[in-house]
């Protein structure tokens, strides 16, 4: 809420509509008019619930209403005549800001803009009192235990007329009562701080949702199946990791998100990703904790951690990985590829998971891989190809050219498909791509280097292959990758034909062009997140 003094006037906006347009109850705006009236420079704006879509009237999110995903249209007071043939199942009027109501209607600002934005209302207040008030030193305001709803807060406690005056009676208006009047008028003009908002946002999204397939938990639920967070299971982009276990006995990683960012964007896009997907290369969410600041995302727990342990080491790059067996590593590789494939064209909707890497593959008891960690993750239409972005999202070292620069081509699920190339040729070479300690100059970017010796059609030179189905295997992931990292997304392969390449012969694989562009280096002692801006 933003207040002036000359007129008097405040800005609030409705609380149930922060963040969302999916109110758990349509309740239409309503003012006490002994204390507010409506400010000029406001408009309606009515929003349509549960109605015939056919109905060609602007339309924004779409909302769960009784188990029912239906789109939510809207109009503002200049558009009132389109409304004559509306049928909807409920409408709900909500004030803005006149200028944000024609802004909208020009399209240079958003409904959820518009709508948080607020409206203007005037206080009810005599004006001579007001003045008088101000004269002496105060703040006029109201207080509903006088008979004239008016207060005037000076320095040391509020008063009934002015401040520090015989006109006063010597009785001053209890400054705690007083208070606790103007803090319940905040409240029911929907006042919240940035954090309070923030919880909205969050709520809102679970609401608009519907019910989840996944419980929610208290956080002393989540502290007690943790055990008081007592085991440490790894440290992440956003925060903690823990071991814990359910009622059931089922033993859990607990996710504590403590660095969180903006409106709680990974929390959301992590719960509404992998609620909506089923896949047994998809790591499962069972239960999630929202409880003001404390937010906790729990998953099935993976035992064997990682891949990232298994292909190299941080603290020792030349890690023997291959005790897993390059069939094995076949395997995974292959899993890794039908999830991203299943996220791609498998989902209701499509995801684009943004982050994929080695630590964000979890391995379970018989090293059946998982994704996981959807905290970048975008959620589109099935039939939208093109992803329109404002910056670069993900990990050094992983991310497509074309996160970095348009000039490289459009953002889409491409990008997902390079992450995955870099990952598979780390996968096959047991070092990250960019090793600047080797010993010969011409081996620091693995990918150049691997891609000159097929070139040339020499010995692959890689550890612990020592059959010839051995060979097969690493050939076939090593072209592979070498498809997945071409610069042009066009040339990159989608998810299902990489499946097909990898479960094909290796003598029909051609070798692909070479890739010209490597991805920005990666720190050896960096496997988080980072957010790169595009100017």
């Amino acid at each position: 809420m933003n207040s002036t003094t000359a007129p008097r006037t405040i800005k609030v906006a409705r609380q149930d509509y922060w963040g969302s347009i999916c109110p758990p109850t349509f309740v239409n705006t309503t003012l006490n008019f002994s204390l507010f009236n409506y400010a000029s420079g406001y408009t309606n704006m009515t929003f349509y619930y549960l109605c015939n879509i056919s109905m060609g009237l602007p339309s924004t999110e779409s909302c769960n209403i009784h188990n029912t995903v239906s789109p939510v249209f809207y109009v503002t007071r200049s558009m009132v005549e389109q409304t004559s043939s509306i049928s909807c199942t409920d409408q709900v009027i909500v004030p803005v800001y006149t200028e944000a109501a024609q802004a909208l209607e020009a399209s240079q600002t958003t409904v959820s803009n518009a709508v948080n934005g607020g409206f203007p209302l005037e206080l009810e207040i005599d004006s001579n009192q007001c003045n008088k008030c101000e004269e002496s030193g105060g703040q006029c305001g109201l207080n509903t235990s006088t008979n004239s709803g008016f207060s005037c807060f000076c320095a040391d406690q509020a008063y009934a007329s002015i401040c520090n005056s015989s006109q006063n009676g010597g009785n001053p208006v209890p400054f705690g009562a007083a208070f606790a009047v103007v803090i319940l008028v905040v409240v029911c003009c929907f006042f919240w701080n940035k954090r309070i908002q923030k919880h909205q946002i969050v709520e809102a999204f679970l609401r608009s949702h519907g019910p989840l397939q996944v419980q929610r938990h208290s956080y002393s639920e989540v502290k007690k199946m943790t055990n008081s967070f007592k085991e440490k299971l790894g440290q992440g982009g956003y925060g903690a990791v823990y071991k814990g276990k359910l009622k059931d006995g089922r033993l859990v990683a607990v996710k504590v998100l403590t660095k969180l960012k903006g409106d709680g964007e990974e929390f959301i896009n992590e719960v509404a990703a992998i609620s909506r997907t089923s896949h047994v290369n998809i790591v499962s969410l069972l239960g999630y904790c929202f409880e003001c600041s404390k937010r906790a995302l729990i998953y099935e727990f993976m035992p064997n951690g990682s891949l990232e342990k298994f292909i190299f080491n941080a603290s020792n790059p030349k890690n023997d990985h291959h005790h897993l067996g390059w069939e094995t590593l076949d395997q995974i590789s292959l899993g890794i590829a039908r999830g991203l494939e299943y996220l791609h064209r498998g989902c209701n909707t499509r995801i684009l998971h943004f982050d994929i890497k080695p630590h964000n593959i979890l391995l379970n008891e018989k090293f059946t891989p998982k994704i996981s960690d959807f905290g970048l993750a975008k959620i589109c239409n099935r039939n939208e190809s093109i992803m329109s972005m404002l910056g670069a999202r993900g990990t050094a070292g992983y991310i497509a050219p074309e996160l970095f620069s348009r000039n490289f081509g459009k953002v889409s699920h491409k990008s997902d498909v390079y992450s995955y190339g870099m990952m598979l040729s780390e996968m096959v070479g047991g070092r990250r791509n960019i090793d600047t300690e080797v010993e010969n100059t011409s081996e620091i970017y693995f990918p150049h280097w691997i891609y000159q010796r097929l070139e040339r059609d020499e010995e692959l030179g890689l550890q612990s292959v020592t059959n010839e189905e051995d060979t097969v295997r690493a050939r076939k992931m090593i072209i592979v990758s070498l498809w997945c990292i071409q610069t042009d997304p066009s040339n990159r392969p989608a998810m299902k034909e990489v499946i097909d390449m990898l479960e094909g012969s290796v003598d029909s694989l051609q070798i692909p062009p070479k890739p010209y562009l490597s991805s920005p280096p990666k720190s050896p002692a960096d496997s988080s997140t980072t957010l790169v801006s595009i100017q």
